[in-house]
C-alpha cells in the first residue's frame, strides 16, 4: 500500500530559497522513487512550476499567509496544517519550530509528525524580541507535541536534550560531488574569495564586508546572497561594488550549476554562519572542494573538523585567514581535498534521504492506527 507524506514549513517545491528548500528538492523525488505519495506545501510566487528539474510525481499545494518578516512562517504553517488535517497523510514532515504551534492540531487528528528543528532560531540577531519569543515558544510546543524530532547537528541535539528534555535523530544536510564546471566569465580559478549567505547579522555579513574593503584591493571578491526583506547590507554592497571593479555582487543565485561552479573555483570560501547546526551551503562547499575559511563556532568545527582554516568574527581575523589561504596553493589543495573527502564520507544526500525515510517509517509504525488516507495521486 502506498504511504503518503506531506511536507510543510518551506517555501515549496521546487524552491531555491534556503537550506530547508534544498533538502526538500533532494528528499521529495527520493521519496517518490521509494513509492511514497508526496505532497509539499508552499507559498505563492516561491516555486518554479516550469523548472526542468521538477519531479511531476511530487504534488505542490500553495496556501496563503502573511508576508511579514516575523509572521510569514507561522501564518503559512497554519494554512498548510489546516489543509493537511483535511487530507490526512500518513505522516507530516515539518520544517522549522515556529510551526510547533500547530502540532497539537495534527496530534488531535492522530497524524504523526517528524520535525526538523533547524538551529536555535531565537538566537538569531535578525529577530526582534517578539519574534524571538515566538520561535522559543514554538520550540517548546515542538518539544511537547512533536512525535519525532530531527537534529541536523550533534550540538543541536545536545542543546535540545538539555533545554527541552527531548531526544531525537541526528540527520545532517548533504552535498553532491559534481563534475568540474567552467569557471564563471571574468573570474580565474583559485583567484577569488567567495561569500555565500543570506545577508543577516548572524552570518558575519558586516564583518566580511569590512574585510572585503581590504581584500578587494588585491583580489576579486564574489558575494552571493540577499537580505530578502531589504537591509543596510544591500546598500553597502552596492556602494562597494560601485567603488571597486574587483567586487562582484551576484545577488541570489538559484541555479545550482552556477553556484557549484563558484565554489569549485574559489580560492577561498568564507563561511560566516554562527547560529545553527549543519549548514547546507557549507556541506555543498565541501563537496565542491572549495578551500574553506570558517567562522570559529562549535557548529562549524563539528562539520569541518580540520578541513578548514578558522577565523574570529572580526575583519582583521578574516583578512588574515583569507590572505593566508589565497597565498598558499598547497594549503588550498590540502583544505579542498580533505573537505571533499569528509563530505563524501559523512554528508552524502543519499544517506541523508535514507535517514529521513527511516525516520518517517519508524514514526508511522510507532503510532500506527487504521484510518483513511484522503490524499490522491497527482494527475
Amino acid at each position: 500500500m502506498t504511504r503518503s507524506i506531506a511536507i510543510l514549513g518551506t517555501r515549496g517545491y521546487p524552491s531555491y530559497y534556503g537550506g530547508f528548500e534544498t533538502a526538500v528538492r533532494k528528499l521529495a523525488p527520493y521519496l517518490a522513487d521509494e513509492g511514497w505519495d508526496v505532497t509539499v506545501y508552499g507559498r505563492p510566487n516561491s516555486i518554479k512550476t516550469n523548472d526542468p528539474e521538477r519531479d511531476p510525481r511530487v504534488r505542490s499545494i500553495i496556501t496563503h499567509g502573511m508576508d511579514k518578516k516575523a509572521l510569514s512562517t507561522i501564518s503559512y504553517g497554519l494554512t498548510a496544517t489546516l489543509d493537511a488535517m483535511r487530507r490526512k497523510p500518513d505522516v507530516v514532515l515539518v520544517m522549522n519550530v515556529a510551526n510547533g504551534f500547530w502540532l497539537p492540531l495534527l496530534k488531535i487528528m492522530r497524524i504523526p509528525t517528524v520535525i526538523n528543528v533547524d538551529g536555535m532560531e531565537w538566537e538569531r540577531a535578525k529577530w526582534g524580541r517578539l519574534a524571538k519569543f515566538v520561535f522559543k515558544t514554538g520550540a517548546r510546543f515542538t518539544g511537547w507535541f512533536g512525535t519525532e524530532l530531527v537534529y541536523d547537528s550533534v550540538e543541536i541535539a545536545r542543546r535540545w536534550k538539555t533545554e527541552f528534555k527531548r531526544d531525537g535523530r541526528f540527520i545532517p544536510y548533504g552535498g553532491d560531488v559534481e563534475a568540474v564546471l567552467p569557471v564563471r566569465p571574468g573570474l580565474q580559478h583559485r583567484k577569488y574569495v567567495l561569500f555565500v549567505a543570506r545577508l543577516v547579522p548572524e552570518n558575519s555579513v558586516a564583518e566580511f564586508l569590512e574585510a572585503a574593503e581590504v581584500l578587494s584591493l588585491t583580489m576579486d571578491v564574489v558575494i552571493v546572497g540577499t537580505s530578502a526583506y531589504g537591509s543596510e547590507y544591500d546598500t553597502r554592497l552596492r556602494e562597494l561594488a560601485a567603488k571597486r571593479d574587483s567586487v562582484h555582487v551576484l545577488g541570489h543565485v538559484s541555479n545550482d550549476a552556477e553556484l557549484h561552479s563558484l565554489w569549485q573555483h574559489a580560492g577561498a570560501y568564507f563561511h560566516g554562519h554562527s547560529v545553527g547546526g549543519t549548514n547546507p551551503a557549507l556541506v555543498q562547499a565541501m563537496a565542491s572542494a572549495a578551500p574553506i575559511v570558517a567562522r570559529d563556532t562549535v557548529y562549524n568545527r563539528e562539520v569541518l573538523a580540520d578541513a578548514a582554516l578558522y577565523a574570529q568574527p572580526d575583519a582583521s581575523s578574516i583578512v588574515t585567514a583569507v590572505q593566508r589561504v589565497m597565498a598558499d596553493v598547497a594549503l588550498q589543495e590540502e583544505i579542498s581535498t580533505h573537505g571533499q573527502r569528509r563530505a563524501v564520507d559523512l554528508y552524502s544526500w543519499s544517506d541523508v534521504c535514507d535517514a529521513y525515510i527511516e525516520a518517517v517509517e519508524a514514526t508511522i509504525e510507532a503510532t500506527s492506527s487504521p484510518r483513511v488516507n484522503t490524499i490522491t495521486s497527482p494527475r
